[in-house]
């Protein structure tokens, strides 16, 4: 179990967020406006739909019980569209073939992160997935933008630098971003107490059924 909370550990905002950061960085200096424009937003909005179905879930339960659904998972959205980018602009001077086994080497260790969120048990199946695929679809979109303009000057130097920032900030303390967010969902709801995945699945089990005797026009 330790090496999953290791593998897990990448996925948090701590490592993500600054690589994330970092990427619109290095397109800025580089002048590479539009591929700045394209990552900004569409890793923006990957991370807005995440915020947004976990304020949903913990301000007001709303989630899908059938598939054991509360939110898609953050790391799993940023691993998959935070590595497969990493891999594709490290590797912007090399060939095509190159650069394509790079983003399918990211992909692979984005699905790990995944799998490591259910093996530590913090999420479901159909959230780990669920949060993979919006990050796949972030990072494939931008690297199928990029790819049809022109390369960026990046600086090489400053890119070891940040990877080798990147790998040292997994050690770094996890950002309390749950209890962020669990200010703000219960700010907005109006309710004393979070939603959590054991209240919700308590709460469902509790609910009276409600019988055709009970409703006398169900048969109508």
């Amino acid at each position: 179990m330790h090496y999953w909370t290791i593998i897990t550990s990448y996925g948090g905002s701590a490592v993500m967020m600054p690589a994330a950061a970092a990427f619109a960085a290095w397109l800025a200096l580089g002048r590479a406006w539009r591929m700045f424009f394209w990552w900004c937003g569409l890793f923006g909005a990957g991370l807005t739909i995440v915020i947004v179905s976990k304020i949903a879930f913990i301000g007001w339960g709303i989630g899908i019980p059938a598939l054991d659904f509360t939110g898609f998972s953050g790391h799993a959205m940023r691993a998959m569209a935070v590595i497969p980018v990493l891999f594709y602009l490290v590797l912007q001077n090399t060939g095509r073939a190159t650069r394509t086994v790079g983003v399918l080497v990211g992909l692979l260790l984005g699905a790990l992160i995944c799998t490591s969120r259910v093996a530590v048990q913090v999420h479901s199946v159909t959230e780990a997935i669920s949060g993979g695929v919006l990050g796949a679809a972030v990072s494939l979109s931008f690297i199928a933008l990029s790819c049809k303009l022109e390369k960026p000057l990046l600086n090489r130097a400053l890119m070891i630098a940040t990877v080798i920032g990147l790998i040292g900030l997994s050690y770094v303390e996890p950002i309390p971003s749950q209890g962020l967010l669990t200010t703000v969902a219960l700010s907005l709801s109006g309710h004393d107490k979070p939603y959590t995945r054991e209240n919700w699945k308590l709460q469902r089990i509790t609910e009276p059924d409600i019988t055709d005797k009970e409703q006398p026009f169900a048969r109508m």
